[in-house]
């Protein structure tokens, strides 16, 4: 089983796969009849062919199942991953599924604290740029709040509030798990999209955990891939 741990209480753990290198280059082939049993040089040349030329059907059949544990604000954006499947006219099919951990049913516990505090970026509204000179002040404030509206929702819950009511002042960062499967083609379509500086900081730690599992779960396409599509 691979396991990554991400930011303080975070991770994303492979729960299943279906394939394997050979996966795509045999889907390819069925046009003409043809299988392989060993990955050799020929493939790599039509792993990068069809990447390089969108040819995405045949990575499609590449799918993972993720169980990941992650903060609400990083789970919002990555939930736009999943509706851009459904909704892009570029994916033909939806090769994907999402399920994530309901608060009407089980109480939050776990919350995440940044190790430090960024500072706002003067070019960029949507991104950070260096760090905060009041650390030991925003700690202070940040934990303060934090631990005040943890105690008020325990509270009320201890009153017989129902979970799905008392859950509505929890703050962003409360931790939550999804299972998610996706095709080889979305996952790193992820990657692409939050493994760069302009996404936030916290997600692109999840990506470039990603991308590390990928790795090692489909190592010579994934490898193949990057060289087309990140490692410009």
């Amino acid at each position: 089983m691979i396991k990554s741990s991400v930011l303080d209480k975070g991770f994303i753990e492979v729960v299943d796969s279906l394939g394997n290198d050979l996966t795509v280059v045999n889907s390819a082939r069925v046009s003409f009849g043809k299988r392989k049993t060993k990955f050799d040089k020929s493939d790599e040349r039509l792993v990068r062919y069809l990447a390089k030329h969108k040819h995405y059907s045949p990575f499609r059949h590449l799918q993972v199942q993720f169980h990941i544990k992650a903060p609400e604000f990083v789970m919002r954006q990555w939930y736009k991953h999943v509706v851009g499947i459904e909704t892009s006219s570029s994916s033909s099919t939806k090769d994907h599924a999402w399920n994530e951990i309901s608060g009407r049913y089980v109480p939050y516990d776990e919350f995440y604290e940044p190790t430090e505090f960024r500072k706002q970026s003067e070019d960029n509204k949507q991104a950070s740029d260096g760090l905060i000179d009041e650390q030991v002040e925003a700690t202070m404030y940040w934990r303060t709040t934090q631990n005040n509206t943890i105690e008020t929702y325990n509270k009320l819950l201890d009153m017989g509030m129902a979970k799905e009511q008392a859950r509505s002042i929890l703050p962003l960062t409360v931790y939550t798990k999804v299972w998610w499967t996706a095709s080889f083609q979305s996952i790193m379509n992820f990657i692409e999209l939050r493994d760069e500086p302009t996404s936030q900081v916290e997600i692109q730690e999840y990506a470039k955990a990603m991308k590390k599992i990928m790795l090692k779960t489909f190592p010579e396409t994934t490898k193949l891939w990057s060289e087309i599509y990140f490692d410009k």
